[in-house]
């Protein structure tokens, strides 16, 4: 039975759970995905002739990539309600478009309240049936041993994001209380576990897992796939402050409203004289800040020269990483695919 066809089963009241998810899941760039089908190509396993997958290897990763993206749709839910954000991926976020339909339909009570409960219901829903293809997808896996290596890479993943999402949401809490030798340390710490591990090296783990990769081979895989994740995110930070809106799907400085406490912001605080970071720290998290105001921090920013260092960074890693995909014992083809992916999430404009 569908997953639509049970939810209309029960009430036709719920047809928004159905609707919001499959415009949540309509927009993005499945990254997760493509390293998960790249990870699973890159390794080949002895007595292996081709390095394509068979018909049946297709249905089993387009479940497990599918699970995958479908696990970041509900931590997507779930993160516009914690950061407060209205918009995701040119949209009204999923739990601004519960509260319209509160108020839309004249029922009582607050439509915030209603707005994020749902919404933390679409979240939860979407990790079950995010789980429930994962878990269909490694009954396909060719032995126990590589099952159970498939299995336990997804688990790790997904305490590791959750974790990481824990210390972003402390990080915007405590700064005031951190020391700025320690600021850039700890903004890292945040891009390592809630998002460089789980976009780049765990999918690609998860796919070379259930391939039945070598240990070599996946260590590997995650030398490569680190320091491209943290160039991913310190990408991603760049374009939260100075992003298209248009491309990026949220309004532009949308971060520095939220008061993201991210590398670049660490970065230009470690170079500001005293008066100058009390006037950036005032307005940096301001729900209200105007486009004027969101001008001279993002100037602020480039005459510190901390946008030039982010430039830095993900340039040094990106070329850490592709070298070490160049000495990885890996396919030809996949090593030529990873690269140019790699190329394409830390030059991207969206």
């Amino acid at each position: 039975m569908s997953r639509d066809s049970i939810v209309e089963r029960i009430a036709p009241e719920l047809a928004p759970f159905t609707q919001y998810s499959r415009d949540l899941l309509s927009g993005g760039k499945r990254f997760r995905a493509q390293f998960c089908y790249w990870g699973w190509r890159a390794v080949s396993p002895a007595n292996t002739a081709s390095a394509v997958p068979s018909e049946n290897d297709l249905d089993v990763l387009v479940d497990l990539c599918a699970g995958l993206e479908i696990f970041h749709a509900a931590a997507l839910v779930h993160d516009d309600i914690i950061d407060n954000s209205d918009t995701r991926r040119g949209m009204p976020s999923v739990h601004r478009r519960f509260e319209s339909l509160h108020q839309g339909e004249g029922w009582r009570g607050p439509g915030r309240t209603f707005g994020e409960g749902s919404a933390i219901l679409l979240g939860d829903l979407l990790l079950a049936w995010s789980d429930e293809l994962i878990a269909h997808a490694v009954l396909g896996a060719p032995s126990l041993e590589t099952h159970l290596a498939t299995r336990a890479a997804v688990d790790l993943m997904r305490t590791e994001v959750t974790l990481g999402q824990y210390l972003d949401l402390m990080e915007e809490r405590a700064w005031p209380t951190v020391g700025l030798d320690e600021s850039l340390d700890r903004a890292l710490r945040v891009i390592v576990y809630k998002s460089a591990k789980y976009s780049v090296e765990a999918p690609l783990v998860i796919g070379a897992s259930l391939r039945g990769a070598s240990t070599a081979q996946l260590d590997s895989l995650r030398r490569f796939g680190l320091p491209l994740g943290i160039a991913f995110q310190l990408r991603d930070d760049l374009l939260g402050v100075f992003g298209d809106a248009e491309r990026t799907g949220k309004p532009s400085g949308d971060d520095l409203r939220e008061g993201k406490r991210t590398a670049l912001v660490a970065l230009t605080r470690a170079r500001l004289d005293p008066p100058s970071r009390r006037l950036f720290d005032e307005l940096l998290g301001d729900p209200d800040l105007d486009d004027a105001q969101i001008r001279m921090l993002q100037q602020t920013m480039r005459e510190t020269g901390a946008v030039l260092e982010i430039e830095t960074m993900i340039a040094e890693r990106l070329k850490a990483a592709l070298g070490e995909l160049e000495r990885a014992s890996l396919g030809d083809t996949a090593r030529a695919e990873l690269a140019s992916l790699a190329r394409r999430i830390t030059q991207r404009e969206s």
